[in-house]
């Protein structure tokens, strides 16, 4: 690789942030996010704005890596850099004002194992956590619509 692509692809990736493990450089592109955001503001209000939707992110990243089910899944990978992408993901998606730096869904979930099981699990767990943050039925319904389609690119068994 030429010297000028290195630094060209070395400045268009996201720097690790303070306490993330570096990741191979990687183009940011909001399409990773694994779908559209919705439009106007009634997503975000109904997740609280950010704040909520960091506590509903936090909770859920808690609950995965303490889980008895899947908690192994999650041993060993940066849980501030998921903790972080996770949160850009949902706060995009829910069309609060962020962008997504993170990597598509495919490349980040590849060689994980990730099984439908483990799936419906991380579902329950995140459902727990928006209970817990008082996030509207309705609005926990329709975020959960927006998030499954991802599970094609997730789960491999």
């Amino acid at each position: 690789m030429s010297l000028f692509l290195s630094l060209l692809l070395l400045q268009a990736a996201p720097h690790a942030m303070p306490g993330e493990d570096a990741v191979d450089p990687y183009v940011p592109n909001a399409a990773h996010a694994g779908g559209e955001p919705f439009t106007g503001d009634a997503m975000a209000r109904a997740f609280h704005g950010q704040d909520g939707i960091r506590r509903v992110v936090d909770g859920m990243v808690v609950r995965a890596y303490a889980d008895p089910v899947i908690g192994e899944i999650f041993m060993g990978h940066d849980k501030v850099r998921l903790s972080r992408t996770l949160f850009e993901q949902f706060c995009y998606l829910l069309n609060a004002g962020c962008s997504y730096s993170g990597r598509d869904m495919a490349s980040a979930h590849k060689d994980l194992g990730v099984q439908r099981k483990d799936m419906n699990r991380l579902v329950e767990l995140l459902q727990e956590v928006m209970r817990a943050e008082k996030v509207d039925f309705q609005a926990q319904n329709r975020f959960l619509s927006k998030l499954a389609p991802m599970h094609h690119d997730v789960v491999k068994q």
